[in-house]
């Protein structure tokens, strides 16, 4: 230790701030033995590992460097003949026993790493897995897939390993034959799959495609319906990432009874915002132009999406707001949904008030929607105009040609400023009811 501390005063040893150890208040400085840090961090090693050219480097930092498509070895530049990192078992017990040496200056003792799991590993457990559930063994899939799950779990460089072994297509192919034998019965197990699917995703088409079985989705949707969280979040994840890969999808589950209820239940009473977020993409694929869409507009109208919508709307964050939006812009489309726009006294002022203030993809959707409701040819079309008009849309609209748009923003943009211009006279007549004193105070 005396060795090292004089050499350091001659500049032979890095000194670092001890934000840069685990345990230490940041401040000061300490300085450690060069060869315990990381060539390409700088940074202490905790799982030291050997390159062929013989180069001892932390395992995160390389594998980082050789997955960005370097291979060449960061500190003599020689090509890499191999990638095996070997541990440097040596190194990291010396970098452990500096740690304990040096705790009286508040360094914690580095945790002798996990070994990383390996492909070999990954693809003898999905192998067990298939043939397990061939036999309709169910205790024996469980152990199976909680040891994916653990791997998972450790480290990200294991999640990864897991994802590229492919085992997504072969949970799926469980989750699927465990569904159709009995849900009931394995509802645990199906948990389970689901839980350690939502970790390895996104999975190949073939693994979408048996999620997206009629079993399968019977399985997903009564998960919906649950009252415990964390299967009811799996479940929407999983139905949102079917429905962004194919919209054929939409009629199977539209076809299971009381998955309208279930996704609005969640908009209503939010378990999380991820889990909001994809109950709103999948409503708003559910309703996209198609045989049914009128079917499934009309459906999530009757339990009250539409006010749940706008009432959400107030005070919803960037992503979430695009999203409502975008299932409004969707709904509007239907007569019946342009009414219900216009009996809720919220839809304009709302519309208004988030132009310009969210986002380019949120004033889009607000611009489409009124102007369905302004060029409806119904009868709440003139009363739309003058509200939109007295509560500065013409001026928020103008602002959005200033500061540049085009395609077909461009056009609504034109469109609808030659609607509101016939209401310019009264502009001055603003609503001062109560009810909207709130959204006013920002335009």
């Amino acid at each position: 230790m005396f060795l090292s501390w004089r050499r350091s005063k001659l500049g032979f040893l890095p000194k670092l701030k001890k934000e840069h150890l685990p345990g230490v208040d940041s401040g000061s400085e300490i300085v450690i033995p060069s060869h315990f840090l990381c060539p390409i961090s700088l940074d202490l090693m905790k799982d030291p590992v050997i390159l062929s050219t013989g180069i001892t480097y932390d395992r995160e930092s390389i594998e980082k460097w050789i997955e960005g498509g370097k291979f060449s070895c960061p500190v003599t530049k020689q090509d890499l003949m191999s990638f095996d990192l070997i541990p440097n078992h040596t190194l990291r017990r010396m970098i452990q026993d500096w740690c304990v040496a040096n705790h009286s200056y508040g360094i914690e003792r580095i945790p002798t790493p996990r070994i990383p799991v390996t492909p070999y590993e990954v693809n003898d457990v999905c192998s067990r897995i298939a043939v397990a559930t061939q036999r309709g063994d169910s205790k024996r899939c469980s152990e199976l897939v909680g040891k994916i799950r653990n791997w998972a779990r450790e480290s990200e460089r294991n999640r990864r390993c897991v994802v590229n072994g492919g085992t997504g297509i072969v949970l799926a192919a469980s989750f699927e034959h465990f569904s159709g034998v009995s849900i009931e019965k394995h509802v645990g197990l199906l948990e389970e799959i689901l839980l350690v699917l939502v970790c390895v995703f996104p999975i190949s088409i073939e693994g979408l495609s048996k999620l997206g079985s009629a079993d399968s989705l019977k399985c997903l949707v009564s998960f919906l319906m649950e009252k415990n969280l964390s299967p009811k979040q799996n479940a929407v994840f999983v139905l949102k990432e079917l429905l962004l890969v194919d919209q054929r999808y939409v009629d199977s589950l539209a076809a299971i009874e009381g998955v309208s209820e279930a996704l609005v239940s969640i908009i209503r009473e939010p378990l999380c915002p991820s889990a909001t977020k994809s109950s709103l993409t999948a409503i708003f694929y559910m309703i996209l132009p198609s045989e049914i869409s009128e079917k499934m507009t009309l459906k999530f109208m009757e339990l009250g999406l539409v006010s749940q919508l706008l009432d959400f709307l107030v005070d919803a964050e960037k992503s979430l707001c695009e999203k409502a939006l975008g299932v409004l812009d969707g709904i509007c489309d239907f007569k019946q949904g342009r009414e219900k726009l216009y009996q809720n006294a919220l839809t304009i002022p709302l519309l208004v008030k988030k132009i310009l203030r969210v986002s380019e993809v949120a004033s889009e959707y607000c611009l489409s929607i009124l102007l369905k409701l302004c060029k409806s040819g119904e009868k709440g079309e003139d009363e739309a105009r003058v509200e939109a008009a007295q509560l500065g849309a013409f001026q928020k609209i103008i602002v959005l040609l200033q500061v540049g748009c085009g395609g077909d923003m461009k056009n609504k943009v034109t469109e609808m400023l030659k609607l509101l211009n016939l209401y310019k006279d009264r502009l001055d007549c603003i609503d001062s009811s109560m009810h909207f004193k709130f959204l006013k105070k920002s335009f």
